[in-house]
């Protein structure tokens, strides 16, 4: 049902009771976020004043689950001294993801937002925005629990507790273990910790139960991130620099995200559109991407049509070929997109490296030439009964082996030969891919049937 806005408001105080009564507080701010997103949809003026009318807290924590284009809105109507005052109150990776949404809108507001915080976090998050969207530091978060190789466990307890008091730490999932000089040598689940009592050393634990080392430099690729996580079932991945000290940690929510937006940056590139774009209210900006994409298409089908044009004479004399061309570009294009996908999405999760290219072609070869002579067959008899023309039969059943072997080959070399250029093969493989397969399967068919049939 349609709610109207004194009917959200009345629902978001109910939240805001449950949130300062500490009754599982992420759900309630994702929960009001939700539902200030449907009173911007009604009126912004309203959606701004309810969001001011927030404790600093649930300010921080609401505008973190906003949409995009809702907090825009937000951080335009914000001054920068109340921004500082809840991008304090945030986690140091969500409060530089706030500072650099702030500075793709206004980067004096954005500057000035960073003098009003304090000194030290301000650096922190200099830092952090000043990592690619691409590396895994522009994702990590500063704030977690780590204690000292020689350190007893229930030391280090009593400083979580104290950390927790004073709010520097919000969630405590793993303990990571460093030396005197900070360096990462491993983390434990806190879990492990209750089995061991309070005089006992981490030293000691770790030699009875065992940490897990694996970490990620903040300048490694968020692709890195994403095989970790999955490789080795991690929620969350500590982040060291060259000399192995330990600077933070990157969480599950991120890493969540990270999967999520490298799924949709896939389904959207082969595509040939942006997210950025697409999530756009901006109508103009979506279609300007959109049209580049079209406009590459459409040079390419030109190609494809001047290939049709050298054999025009050979369709006039027999007009069966006009009615069967289709299908073996159909054929081909279809092919090639199994092969295509199966290829960027192992790309994708790490799972070929260079030494398996050749092994990777030649299996989608095999795959793609196994259906070809399968369909050859079939589309040879169909052509003859069709047409009564044995030698149709045998130029469209030859051309559709020839096309379905090339839609294999191309379909897995094009997003490698793309990956080893550094371009994202998600994005144009398509449109090179269909060229390809229509060209091939035009010359292949066109070009037989003007050596067998005439």
């Amino acid at each position: 049902m349609d709610k109207n806005i004194e009917e959200l408001s009345i629902e978001i105080e109910r939240r805001i009771k449950l949130f300062t009564e500490r009754m599982d507080e992420n759900a309630q701010a994702y929960e009001i976020a939700e539902l200030l997103d449907e009173v911007r949809e009604k009126d912004k003026k309203r959606f701004i004043d309810l969001l001011k009318s927030f404790p600093e807290d649930l300010k921080a924590d609401v505008l973190s689950e906003l949409s995009k284009t809702a907090q825009e809105d937000a951080l335009e109507a914000i001054n920068a001294k109340e921004l500082a005052n809840i991008i304090e109150e945030m986690d140091t990776d969500d409060a530089a993801d706030i500072v650099q949404q702030i500075e793709e809108i206004d980067e004096t507001k954005a500057e000035k937002v960073l003098d009003e915080i304090d000194t030290k976090e301000s650096k922190v998050l200099r830092e952090l925005i000043g990592y690619d969207e691409n590396e895994a530091g522009a994702h990590m978060q500063t704030e977690l629990f780590k204690a000292y190789i020689d350190e007893a466990i229930g030391e280090s307890v009593k400083r979580l507790k104290q950390m927790k008091q004073e709010g520097g730490l919000d969630n405590a999932y793993h303990v990571f273990i460093v030396d005197s000089r900070d360096r990462f040598l491993g983390m434990m689940p806190m879990e492990d910790l209750v089995l061991q009592g309070p005089d006992e050393v981490y030293r000691n634990a770790l030699e009875k139960e065992g940490a897990l080392t694996v970490s990620v430099n903040p300048k490694d690729s968020i692709d890195k991130v994403i095989e970790l996580a999955g490789n080795y079932n991690m929620n969350v991945i500590p982040v060291v620099d060259e000399f192995g000290i330990l600077l933070g940690r990157i969480t599950a929510d991120d890493i969540y995200d990270l999967m999520e937006k490298q799924a949709t940056d896939q389904i959207y590139g082969m595509a040939g559109v942006q997210e950025e774009s697409e999530e756009s209210e901006n109508i103009i900006e979506a279609g300007k991407i959109r049209a580049i994409w079209l406009g590459i298409n459409l040079i390419t089908a030109v190609a494809a049509s001047i290939v049709i044009g050298f054999f025009d004479s050979t369709i006039q004399s027999i007009v069966a070929l006009a009615v069967l061309m289709p299908i073996v570009a159909s054929m081909g294009g279809n092919a090639g997109t199994q092969s295509l996908t199966v290829t960027v999405r192992k790309l994708a999760l790490g799972d070929i490296d260079p030494t398996e290219a050749k092994a990777v072609i030649a299996k989608e070869v095999l795959l793609s030439l196994g259906n070809g002579l399968i369909y050859a067959v079939v589309m040879g008899l169909v052509a003859f009964f069709w047409f009564d023309m044995p030698l149709l039969g045998i130029v469209i059943a030859l051309s559709m082996v020839i096309n379905l072997f090339a839609a294999g080959f191309f379909g897995a070399t094009i997003p490698l030969v793309l990956k080893g250029l550094g371009i994202d093969p998600a994005v144009g493989s398509t449109v090179l891919l269909t060229t390809v397969t229509d060209i091939v399967g035009f010359f292949s068919f066109l070009g037989l049937a003007t050596i067998i049939l005439l």
